[in-house]
């Protein structure tokens, strides 16, 4: 895989995993990653620090697009130097994101096939997603503008 692939597979898996629930945990991990190699003992307290700060944004910005892509942005230029400095990190890397994401690989566009049987005569079926507002039979009648029943 594309070290730029997979770089950006593991920001936009962290930036969901920061306001999920486990994130102690996500935190520690990725941490660990970030200071693989690193002679100091406090690299990884520092990495964690510095995800915490990121969780923080992208909570007080409370679901503003721009600030989860700039933190998105900014994680997965991390993770690309970084499996460019240690080319053997990759395979820890989709080890740990099918560890902590593994829905990750889902896209959600697969075929489904449906069938319908039985006695059910004129009557609806419906299969999708997100649904807005939804009318399934005759249509009410459109208010009048004269005061008078749309009837």
């Amino acid at each position: 895989m594309d070290v730029s692939l997979l770089a950006g597979e593991g920001a936009t898996a962290l930036v969901g995993l920061m306001v999920a629930d486990g994130w102690t945990a996500v935190r520690e991990r990725v941490a660990r990653f970030f200071s693989r190699g690193d002679e100091d003992p406090g690299a990884a307290e520092r990495v964690a620090a510095e995800l915490e700060e990121a969780r923080g944004e992208l909570v007080a910005a409370d679901e503003d697009r721009e600030v989860a892509e700039d933190v998105e942005a900014a994680w997965r230029l991390r993770f690309r130097r970084a499996l460019r400095a240690h080319p053997e990190a990759a395979d820890e890397l989709r080890a740990l994101l099918d560890e902590l994401a593994p829905e990750r690989g889902r896209t959600g566009s697969g075929d489904t096939y449906n069938s319908v049987s039985g006695t059910v005569h004129g009557g609806s079926v419906v299969q999708g997603r997100d649904f807005g507002a939804l009318t399934i039979g005759p249509a009410a009648p459109a208010p009048s503008t004269d005061g008078r029943s749309g009837a």
